[in-house]
């Protein structure tokens, strides 16, 4: 369900016939769909959904003397086995497809696959060879070459049966939620006025613990939240190697992630029933803008040129900084619209004047840089939450559970390129401001979310689809979405331990070559299991010496003793008490001074074995973080900072 349009004939206030593109569910749960999407917020008078059709008339009357600039690639239904091809590939197992598929150069990654996430890989290079033997294309790639059969008689039952209870699993489950969500009304949250926190758990890979709730066939709760205050909290428990967020693993890690996060979606989609579909790229004429309209790496390509460290476009970053300095108080901000010739005429005047520094932002009123705002999002040249995973971040509202649509929109954001993630980070990080000053500005975190949806989930550039009736709950899904990004930005900006074990493993393994005479993938999981209970076998030592380096400001390493309850922080504290204490060679004085003696100041990181660089959660114990990775380095640095420069 994408709020799309190419702005003609968007939809008018209460009745909306724009189109939004469809991310299909599988049939089973379609009740289950229509009651937990229905009216879900429709009782509740301060969640209306006004905001919402005034922000898209807003935008229609913004366009509607605007030429067309859409050179739109057109969308042809995809034959069957293309989506499987193109996943295959986006998951980094294209190996496995094309005339001379071998799985030689993806045993690394399979080889850190759970069990739902090989059986998502298997259905689909299972459909893949399907489509090629209908097609008659030799030679043939068979999927029980990866994941099945060595000879007629033999077979390989664990992976398959596994499988295959999966599948009954989801049924069973699914026909019980059916069930469920037909005969009984809303379910109120149980942490309402309680103040308690709910578990949010990284440890185990979320389409595990969505299989473990089907098993149990547990009744699930589809909290429908009709008033923001009954948000639940959620915590995640910091394990024993501390909670990691996006930014604390090196940009050559963080490459792995992505793979990784839509195999584990995926897996996840499949558990709950739903079918992950993804749009093709869009393609539009290339502007000859330089701010308004041009793609976010072409903008990060020339601000860095000006700023090295740039992650976040610079005309962004001037926008967001001239709202939280003279905007966060204005009454409707962000709702209230700026007059759209002062904002065209604004625009022109940024393109020509903007990089050479004779902008004067003073000038100009908060709601027309709000309405600049609005417009430099809209008019990216491809939607920032992408043309290929919009499809898959409003289809999130589809999932009953909110934990689980939590755990679904973590991954989506997870998989999104570096430069739209950082982006829109930069985007929740302002509207949660604006949020904060509610008392003054009258804007809620609903009527936030209702403003920026339309400007998220349309886009000229997108197929037009939608069934009819449909309109108000799929705005509806798109607004508590956004609220969703907002509300729990923290949460969702973290790198789940279990994709975190996944990259250490993928680093162990590439230097490893594992030696598969059946070329069975069971075997190879029955290999790492052994490997691992091996390992954990090790992690009896009590304590440990080790050194921590700190070449930025000492010559000499700290000699630290570690036992069961050694942290991080307590490190960084040792580290500043010895910085006082005679006979330290002081290296850099100025980088000692710029600490200003605070541990806050200070972090620490693992650099090498089996992870490029990772910054330790003060609550890491390092004992266990030793056994996990002994061949690493540890080294203190300056806690760098960043406002928006990310």
């Amino acid at each position: 369900p994408i709020l799309s349009s190419g702005y003609a004939g968007v939809c008018s206030i209460r009745n909306c016939p724009c189109k939004m593109s469809r991310f299909a569910r599988k049939s089973s749960l379609e009740p289950l769909q229509s009651e937990c999407r229905h009216s879900r917020l429709d009782s509740a008078g301060n969640l209306s959904m006004d905001t919402f059709w005034l922000e898209v008339e807003s935008i229609k009357e913004s366009t509607e003397t605007e030429p067309e600039e859409c050179n739109l690639m057109e969308v042809k239904p995809q034959e069957e086995g293309d989506a499987e091809a193109e996943w295959l590939q986006d998951a980094g197992l294209s190996d496995l497809i094309g005339d001379h598929a071998t799985e030689n150069g993806n045993i690394v990654l399979l080889s850190t696959l759970t069990k739902t996430q090989a059986a998502a890989v298997q259905r689909r290079l299972d459909t893949y060879t399907r489509s090629r033997r209908k097609k008659n294309k030799q030679p043939i790639r068979d999927v029980r070459d990866i994941f099945g059969v060595v000879g007629s008689e033999e077979t390989a039952p664990e992976l398959s049966s596994d499988i295959d209870r999966l599948q009954h699993r989801s049924t069973s489950s699914n026909n019980h939620q059916k069930s469920v969500a037909m005969g009984v009304p809303d379910f109120p949250s149980p942490l309402r006025g309680s103040g308690k926190e709910e578990i949010f758990s990284t440890e185990v890979a979320y389409s595990e613990q969505a299989a473990i709730l089907l098993k149990g066939s547990f009744p699930r709760e589809s909290r429908r939240i009709k008033d923001e205050s009954f948000l639940p909290k959620f915590k995640i428990p910091k394990g024993r190697l501390g909670v990691t967020r996006i930014g604390d693993l090196s940009l050559q890690d963080m490459k792995k992630i992505p793979t990784l996060a839509l195999i584990e979606l995926t897996a996840l989609c499949d558990v709950l029933g739903l079918e992950l579909k993804r749009n093709k790229a869009v393609k539009r004429k290339a502007t000859e803008n330089k701010l308004f309209g041009v793609p976010l790496g072409t903008l990060l390509e020339n601000d860095q040129k000006l700023f090295p460290n740039t992650r976040v476009p610079l005309i962004l970053q001037a926008l967001l900084s001239c709202l939280e300095k003279r905007g966060l108080d204005t009454e409707g901000i962000l709702r209230v619209s700026g007059s759209q010739t002062r904002i065209k005429s604004l625009e022109q005047k940024l393109e020509s004047s903007f990089y050479s520094g004779f902008f004067h932002w003073d000038e100009v009123h908060q709601n027309d840089v709000s309405g600049l705002l609005k417009r430099f999002i809209r008019e990216l040249p491809t939607p920032l939450l992408t043309a290929e995973y919009l499809p898959a971040f409003a289809a999130v509202q589809n999932i009953p559970d909110l934990k689980q649509r939590l755990q679904a929109l973590n991954l989506l954001i997870l998989i999104l390129p570096e430069p739209n993630r950082n982006t829109l980070k930069a985007l929740l990080e302002f509207l949660r401001l604006v949020v904060s000053r509610e008392k003054k500005n009258k804007m809620s975190l609903w009527n936030v979310s209702t403003v920026i949806a339309p400007n998220l989930f349309m886009h000229k550039g997108l197929p037009n689809k939608i069934p009819e009736g449909k309109e108000k709950q799929l705005a509806e899904g798109a607004a508590d979405i956004v609220r969703m990004m907002i509300h729990y930005q923290d949460l969702l900006w973290t790198v789940a331990s279990f994709l975190v074990a996944q990259v250490r493993k993928l680093n162990e393994s590439s230097s490893r070559k594992y030696q598969f005479y059946d070329k069975r993938i069971k075997n190879l999981l029955r290999k790492i299991h052994t490997d691992k209970e091996k390992a954990e076998k090790n992690h009896a030592e009590p304590s440990k010496i080790v050194k921590v380096q700190a070449s930025l400001f000492l010559k000499d390493s700290l000699e630290v003793h570690l036992n069961n309850g050694t942290k991080a922080a307590d490190v960084l504290r040792q580290f500043q008490k010895h910085l006082c204490q005679n006979g330290w060679n002081i290296v850099n004085t100025v980088n000692l001074i710029k600490c200003n003696g605070l541990v806050e100041n200070l972090l620490l990181y693992e650099v090498g074995g089996n992870i490029s660089e990772r910054c330790l959660d003060p609550d890491t114990y390092l004992l266990d973080l030793y056994h996990v990775n002994p061949h690493a380095e540890w080294i203190i640095r300056q806690n760098p900072s960043f406002p928006r420069t990310l």
